[in-house]
């Protein structure tokens, strides 16, 4: 019912409250009376976790997810549900971004295949079947 309140809330300025209410089949009243109404308490608290979630995520330079931001609210005495902050990061479009793992490379910097030594000295050019080879140009 929230919905259609909220989008009417949105659109009054394109259309006539009355008539939108009409569309949505909600009562006017119960609009009125919804907009007139004070932030619920869980309202207000969902706010104030979704602003110490953007300080940590911040704080942590964007790296925690939803798990490790649960356990900082826990460390810090705010007592919570996992899937909340979930969904709360979620609403706010919070992605975690992990950096990519250092990893052991075999190639010397700046060291590509052409500076590698043919210690073998094998010839891999390659003929056309049929080809007549007459000295050095192929025929």
């Amino acid at each position: 019912m929230s919905d259609s309140y909220r989008f009417i809330e949105e659109q009054k300025y394109a259309y006539p409250i009355y008539k939108m209410c009409g569309w949505l089949q909600v009562s006017r009243s119960g609009f009125y009376e919804w907009r007139d109404r004070p932030v619920s308490a869980t309202e207000q608290r969902r706010e104030a976790l979704k602003v110490e979630i953007a300080r940590i995520f911040d704080e942590e330079d964007e790296t925690y997810g939803y798990r490790r931001i649960h356990a900082e609210l826990a460390r810090q005495g705010i007592r919570t549900c996992l899937e909340l902050v979930r969904g709360l990061m979620r609403e706010m479009g919070l992605v975690a971004c992990q950096p990519r793992p250092w990893r052991i490379s075999l190639t010397a910097a700046g060291q590509t295949a052409h500076n590698i030594v043919d210690l073998l000295e094998r010839d891999f050019t390659a003929t056309t079947p049929g080809a007549k080879l007459v000295g050095d140009i192929t025929y």
